[in-house]
This record gives C-alpha cells, structure tokens and sequence, in this order.
C-alpha cells in the first residue's frame, strides 16, 4: 500500500496535476511549496487552494531567498521574454531558468520525507514543451534518487528507499492537460503566468503562458482562467 509522499505544489498546471496523481494512486500528501523571492505571490495563493482542494493532508511553504543569488528573469532585473515563437521556447535554456532550482527543491523535500518517514517524491517535471531546463531531464531526476540514498541516514542505514516519482515527464502541454482534466482538478485554482498584468490577470504572452495556451487549445478544452492577451 502507498503511504506518505511529499510532492512539490508550485500552483501550476503541472505541479497540480502531479498531486491529482500522487492521491490517485492512494498516497497521503504532504505539499512543499516555496516563496522564493520569484516575480509574484500568485502561484503560492494557488499553490494553498490546489493542496486544500486535492485533499493534501498538510501544506508547507518554505521561505528561502533565491534573489539574493539572481540569475534568472525570475529572481532578478531581467525581463520575461514575451510572445516567443513555440520554436524559440524550445531551444537553448531559457532567462526564466532559475539556477539550480530543482535541486535546491528536491533537497528540501528529501529533508521533510526523512522526517516524515515518507519514501516517495513527487514532482511535475516535463521534458517535451520548454525542453531548455537542465533540472527536468530523466538523467537529472535519476541522478538525485541516487543522491538521496547516499546523503541521508535513512538511505545509509537502509530504512527508506527513496524514490522521486515524475509522473508527467514524458507527457505534452495538451496531454497534461487532459489528465488534469481527467482527475478533475479545478484548474481555474492553478496559475502559470510569470508576470500577472495589473488587474491580476494572466499576461497571456510569456513562455509559461503561451505553452498553457497551446496546451488547451491541443486539448480542445477551455482554460478557466483570465487571460489579458
């Protein structure tokens, strides 16, 4: 039987879908979100409404302050690129790549696993749209699983087999969709936009945007949420 799984919950349409299957698959979960110093304190209000609404037993918010190092159009004065053709989102490592993130993630989520006697790590990784990112390729997820059975006592001493568990890895913006769709997870909850406009809609024109814009239209599906372009 499943038991207690700690899954990342950034708010978005991936992370939200991966929780969907985290408790689908029968596991109690536990939802690890971070206030990052990123853009805009959006995708944490939806990171708490999608935990309560896909029944997380408890959500945590760590606070770590990523814009001191910078590096990354989120974390510093560097602008989102907007209306990027689907081509130019694909190639090459993106300005909104935030340096290590993933890692620094995954640390942090190994850490309360350990604590909470928990084996299992979820996060939405995904290769196939915004191919750029280092930290969502296989070898990377592969990489740390064999990290965490070094790096912790729990892993040395053979009390816990850890595994990172990515569910949407190999899965399209539109099949993501589908699934999240499937599972019935109220996706005017999650939020994608790196930079919200004004009035708080989506600004419909970043790479995040854009890839969720095509992702419903491939899937035939209304997204619920405003969008001002």
């Amino acid at each position: 039987m499943p038991g207690r799984a700690v899954v990342l919950l950034s708010g978005g349409l991936d992370s939200a879908t991966t929780l969907a299957v985290a408790r689908k698959e029968g596991y109690e979960c536990f939802a690890l979100s971070f206030d990052y110093g990123q853009r805009h304190a959006r995708e944490l209000e939806s990171a708490q409404q999608v935990a309560a609404s896909l029944g997380a037993v408890t959500h945590l918010t760590l606070r770590l302050d990523l814009r001191a190092i910078g590096g990354s159009a989120l974390t510093g004065d560097i602008a989102v690129p907007k209306g990027r053709s689907h081509e130019a989102i694909g190639a090459g490592i993106p300005v909104t790549y935030v340096p290590a993130r993933n890692t620094i993630f995954l640390s942090h989520a190994l850490a309360w696993a350990e604590v909470l006697g928990a084996q299992d790590i979820f996060i939405g990784v995904n290769v196939l749209d915004a191919s750029g990112y280092p930290d969502c390729r296989p070898e990377f997820i592969e990489a740390f699983e064999r990290l965490a059975h070094l790096a912790t006592r729990a892993g040395v001493e053979g009390s816990s087999r850890f595994r990172v568990h990515t569910p949407l890895i190999t899965l399209s913006k539109a099949q993501i969709v589908a699934r999240a769709h499937e599972l019935g997870v109220d996706l005017s909850l999650t939020w994608s936009c790196y930079e919200p406009e004004p009035d708080g809609r989506a600004c419909g024109l970043c790479d995040s945007c854009l890839l969720r814009k095509k992702g419903f239209a491939e899937a035939r599906l209304a997204d619920p949420v405003p969008s001002a372009h």
